[in-house]
């Protein structure tokens, strides 16, 4: 059973990482969210779930705006050939998130450790980072170092790559 969002407000708690959420109506693209979330400083946050050709899973996390050459990224996060969006089945099994809802946040339901975790340098730059919290109902905000232990404390060590084009 997937954790909730409650169990991700939990889980921060009992690492004492300080963060905030707002609760908007449901936000299925870019576009949605930066029309209706309102003023929420900080970086906020577009996720690429992603599957190479021997099978392995990727979550590349980036700026709401930033690009990345799916055809080349391939060669930049280690992948064997180049990448492909992953099936909702495989979202929903590895990270307990629906297609809309994906998340860096789902790695917590990744408790095998399947998915490598990608954050984009430019979205490292900002202080705080903006991410739903396993649902797209609401928004989650929390500074980049605690993005950081947050992962670390899933099992995840992410890697903090130059990727936008």
């Amino acid at each position: 059973m997937p954790k909730s969002p409650d169990d991700l407000f939990a889980f921060l708690d009992n690492l004492n990482i300080a963060h905030s959420t707002v609760h908007h109506p449901p936000l299925h693209t870019v576009a949605e969210s930066q029309h209706l979330r309102g003023e929420i400083a900080g970086g906020h946050t577009k996720n690429l779930f992603l599957k190479d050709k021997k099978g392995r899973y990727f979550m590349i996390t980036m700026l709401e705006d930033g690009e990345i050459d799916l055809k080349q990224i391939h060669k930049q996060i280690g992948a064997s050939g180049r990448v492909s969006f992953g099936k909702p089945e495989g979202l929903m099994a590895l990270l307990g998130v629906r297609p809309g809802s994906v998340t860096v946040f789902g790695a917590i339901n990744d408790i095998d450790h399947v998915v490598s975790i990608i954050l984009d340098e430019k979205l490292m730059e900002h202080e705080t980072i903006n991410a739903h919290p396993l649902t797209n109902e609401a928004t989650t905000s929390l500074r980049r170092e605690d993005l950081l232990r947050f992962l670390e404390a899933t099992g995840h060590k992410p890697a903090i790559l130059n990727l936008s084009v």
